[in-house]
This record gives C-alpha cells, structure tokens and sequence, in this order.
C-alpha cells in the first residue's frame, strides 16, 4: 500500500480544521460531534484518527491554527506603511468589530466562542488560548510603545498593562454584542479605547 503523500495529508487535515472552526465558532466545541465536522469536511467517517489523537487534541490544533491566522492578520495590520501607530491600532478595532459579528462570524471569532467552555474542559486547550491571547497582548504593547515613542498615542501606565486592559475591554464587549445582540458595546470600547490612549490630532 502506497503512503498517503504529506501533501495531501495536510490538504486533508487542513480540510478538517476548517470546517471545525466555522462550525464550532458557530455552535460551541461540545455541542459539535466529529462526525459533523468529518461530514462537512468530506472526509470519511472513521478516519478521523489518521489526523488528530482525540478529539481534545482536535481543540488544540483548532485553536493552534486559529491564533497562528489572527496573529498574522495582527502582524499585516501593524506592518502597514504609511500609517502611524494610533491608525493602526483604529485599523485593528475597527477589523475586530467586522469579525466578531453577533450574527455569523463564521470561525472568526473562536477564542471568544470558544474561551470559557474549552478553559474548564481541558488543560491543555487553555494553555492553547493562554499562548494565543498572550501573543495578542504583546503585540498589542509593542504597538503602544511604538505609538508613544513616535507621538501618535499617549497614556497612563506601561505598554504591557494598558495592552492587558484593552484586549480584556474588547473581549468583555465581544460577550456582551453576543448577549444583547447589537454593536453597541463595540462602540462602547472604541470610545473607551480613545480615551486611554489620547491619539494625537
């Protein structure tokens, strides 16, 4: 019997992780069984196993392979030229605004679906969201220091800690968009934010 080409296995695995995340972005992990996901994927049933150990594991790489695109989208978005700080960090609200949709985020919005159902459920899933969110929050100090330095953003505290609040601001509005089904709270924090960080005129 001839090795499947790893190639294709990745295509496949790949395949898998996508449908995962728009279904369970949708759902939530423990509502979803594999066989759904196997199903829209177009991968037979039963060979779930090739690819991932347990369906656990299958949260982890989910998420792995989530945080690995938001941090890059992070990285374009804080790379853009022609931009100060203070437009970038606008330009990355106003694309988490558009992605945390109340209506379909469509996996775009994981760690906010996924985040206090997988923490109590498995370790090792929220050691996964523990990474990601960390590696957001970094990013988001390097930018504020960056943003200081050159003038465009002014605020009271280190750049680690004002970082800190302001991912825990937009991750407390994402809930709240949820539960009162309106951008409201988003406009709330974009307000909020403004008055943290003083951009220049």
């Amino acid at each position: 019997m001839n090795p499947t080409p790893p190639s294709e296995v990745r295509d496949v695995r790949d395949r898998i992780l996508s449908s995962g995340q728009r279904i369970m972005g949708g759902k939530g992990f423990s509502a979803v069984g594999l066989n759904e996901v196997l199903s829209a994927a177009g991968v037979p049933k039963g060979s779930f196993y090739h690819y991932f150990g347990s369906k656990e594991a299958f949260g982890e790489a989910l998420l792995d392979d989530y945080f690995a695109a938001y941090l890059a989208d992070m990285d374009r978005i804080f790379t853009t030229s022609g931009s100060n700080r203070a437009q970038q960090l606008d330009a990355y609200f106003s694309a988490w605004k558009e992605n945390q949709s109340f209506e379909d985020c469509q996996g775009r919005c994981l760690a906010v679906k996924l985040g206090a159902e997988v923490a109590d459920l498995s370790q090792g899933m929220r050691a996964v969201l523990q990474r990601g969110t960390a590696g957001i929050i970094a990013r988001l100090a390097r930018v504020l220091e960056a943003g200081a330095a050159e003038g465009s953003l002014a605020f009271t505290g280190t750049p680690g800690a004002v970082a800190q609040s302001l991912y825990e601001l937009w991750l407390g509005a994402s809930l709240m968009v949820k539960i009162v089904r309106s951008s409201q709270p988003f406009d709330n924090a974009a307000q909020t934010t403004r008055q943290m960080l003083h951009p220049a005129a």
